[in-house]
């Protein structure tokens, strides 16, 4: 039977292979670089006092700085990179708001970097690619987090460079180099939070079950370039190409982030494991005023306020970790669309987009902790603007549709900017009026 029309296959590379577009991309990653640097640095020292969880990872940072490590070790539950690089913050720019800040504000461009280049990986073009960045800058949550000394943006920045060097590699002949860069990013990401070992999940699930496929000889009957599955994927990539790229580096690098810590005592950084284990699988941990579920995270349903202080000429500081309704409700569409190409078409870009949002999401229902928080869905959040991009360039859709969609998520940006940053300060009434639902409050 003949296959359904289709798109041409995608490019095996995320540009053109000439030196010429390989510049061009840098040249663009640089300026998306330089503008979210600037974007997320203005008004970064208000407030100068801890917001949020700050209160926890500051005070463990400083702890770092100390020529003798005291003890008890504060923030134990949680591996030592982010709170390091928070500390080299604090030792570059003082002990105060922008020190404490300031290498979030770093990673959140990086951030934004990443997921160009997934878009780049994913479309092969500039214009999409650019789309993705400006759809998940304008998504607030990484406005806010990047913001913030938290781990979570540390963590976010490299996961999108090792997704996006994956999906790279899974459309090489020789993916080795691409996904050795990948193992190193996602060992970087776990250093920070282990959150950050889902999309290495993924990845590896990814990988077993092309081998499962092709060592079951499966062959898709209507066979097309754009299929994500062909039996001669990866023909010199061998299993110890794959435990050296997945399992090996990531644990080096992962380890070796507790070795400023214990050196090279293996008892005490296996200690260290335990604990951190069994701090993030206890279903022992007491309510909180902000919690919810995951089943409720794509729908915002409860959002986490990190500040809401009465300032002196009667407005108010907030900011509120929510994320742009008008991008989040939006992508679960899109999803759906991508679901349904994926079903009916096999596309590449369609399996990878699904893979690694719902990778991100749902690895968070796998975990025993009752626990939880909207800033858990921020990685999967970050990543569905790849969806909205995918949806609004497929065949039959303006040119015009995927840039109109971009001011509209602006708007909605801006519109929550007052309650974004606490610098803006605003009125209680707009407070009102952008707390549409009763439990945002």
């Amino acid at each position: 039977m003949k296959a359904a029309r289709e798109k041409p296959p995608i490019s095996k590379a995320p540009v053109a292979g000439s030196s010429r577009s390989v510049a061009a991309s840098s040249v663009v990653a640089v300026v998306i670089f330089l503008a979210a640097h600037l974007a997320l640095l203005v008004g970064i020292a208000t407030p100068d006092k801890f917001v949020f969880d700050e209160v926890h990872y500051v005070p463990a940072a400083r702890q770092m700085l100390e020529p003798v490590m005291p003890q008890p070790m504060l923030n134990p539950m949680h591996p030592p990179l982010g709170k390091q690089l928070i500390a080299l913050s604090i030792r570059s720019f003082g002990d105060k708001a922008l020190g404490w800040r300031y290498l979030s504000v770093l990673f959140g461009a990086l951030a934004v970097v990443a997921i160009y280049l997934c878009g780049l990986v994913l479309f092969a073009a500039q214009a999409p690619a650019i789309a993705c960045a400006l759809i998940a800058f304008f998504n607030q949550m990484l406005f806010v987090m990047a913001r913030t000394a938290m781990l979570d943006i540390f963590a976010l920045a490299f996961e999108l460079f090792a997704i996006a060097a994956f999906m790279h590699g899974f459309k090489q002949r020789r993916p080795h180099r691409w996904f050795a860069l990948a193992g190193l990013a996602f060992g970087l990401s776990a250093a920070c939070k282990w959150s950050g070992l889902f999309p290495l999940a993924v990845s590896i699930a990814i990988i077993a079950v092309v081998r499962l496929m092709q060592g079951w000889r499966t062959e898709f009957a209507d066979a097309r370039d754009s299929d994500w599955y062909s039996p001669d994927l990866w023909p010199d990539f061998r299993f110890y190409h794959f435990a050296a790229c997945f399992v090996l580096l990531p644990a080096i690098v992962y380890l070796a982030s507790f070795v400023p810590l214990y050196g090279l005592s293996l008892s005490d950084i296996w200690q260290a494991q335990r604990r951190i284990f069994s701090d993030n699988t206890t279903t022992a941990i007491a309510g909180h005023t902000y919690m919810s579920s995951w089943p409720s995270w794509p729908f915002l349903v409860r959002p986490v306020w990190f500040l809401f202080d009465k300032i002196a000429d009667g407005r108010i500081a907030a900011v509120v970790f929510l994320g742009n309704p008008l991008v989040l409700w939006p992508a679960l569409l899109a999803l759906a669309i991508a679901l349904r190409d994926f079903i009916v078409t096999r596309r590449t870009d369609a399996f990878l987009i699904l893979a690694f949002y719902f990778g991100l999401y749902l690895s968070w229902a796998l975990l025993p902790r009752t626990l939880g928080f909207l800033y858990y869905y921020l990685p999967a959040a970050t990543f569905a603007s790849v969806a909205l991009v995918y949806a609004l360039r497929r065949e039959g859709c303006p040119r015009w549709l995927l840039w109109a969609y971009v001011v509209v998520a602006a708007a909605g940006f801006a519109a929550m900017l007052p309650i974004s940053a606490a610098s803006m300060g605003t009125t209680m009434s707009t407070f009102n009026r952008l707390m549409i639902f009763q439990n945002w409050i």
